[in-house]
């Protein structure tokens, strides 16, 4: 069984990517869940598969809501559509788009084939990360409401910044040559 192996980048940075393993035979719907895996997506939203040629242009749409390949369908269905039966050649391409109200699109290129799988290993599979992957909904953490909160909370005005500093401790050598020789106050 010919293994399939492509490097999925963001495209927003193409210092970014995941390679992926996949075997022929496994659909594009597969191929979806193990992009959505590698990237830490959720997974809730729909996605494309975009035929490509090596302009990045947008080609035939592989859908993840579509259930049954029909002809002269808008969009195949990911489901039923082994990856095999659309690679043509041997840079093939394709565009993928996760959460349509998002966005998110990875640029997906073949680099290389297999015919032999490798002992052991669960297809679909992440051979590579490279570059930290986008986060799905923001930076998770405090709210923005939040850090101006604390922020407020803790600010102080010029004023009572010079009330609650000294100098004590910045002395030069005179102040030390003082407590050394007993000069100092009393």
């Amino acid at each position: 069984m010919a293994i399939l192996r492509f490097r999925v980048y963001w495209e927003d940075d193409d210092q970014t990517y995941r390679d992926i393993e996949i075997q022929g035979n496994m659909t594009f719907f597969d191929f979806h869940k193990a992009i959505v895996s590698a990237y830490e997506f959720d997974g809730k939203h729909t996605a494309s598969f975009y035929e490509s040629n090596d302009k990045w242009g947008y080609g035939r749409e592989l859908n993840s809501e579509v259930l049954v390949n029909k002809k002269d369908a808008p969009a195949l269905s990911m489901i039923k559509t082994p990856v095999s039966a659309l690679v043509a050649k041997p840079d093939q391409k394709f565009i993928y788009v996760y959460d349509p109200a998002k966005k998110w699109t990875f640029l997906v290129e073949l680099i290389g084939v297999s015919k032999e799988e490798t002992a052991r290993r669960i297809y679909p599979f992440l051979l590579r990360k490279e570059g930290i992957a986008p986060a799905q909904y923001g930076i998770k953490g405090v709210s923005q409401d939040k850090i101006m909160e604390i922020e407020e909370k803790y600010d102080l005005g010029a004023d009572e910044m010079a009330e609650g500093f000294s100098d004590e401790g910045e002395g030069g050598t005179e102040s030390m040559a003082e407590e050394d020789t007993g000069g100092g106050f009393e």
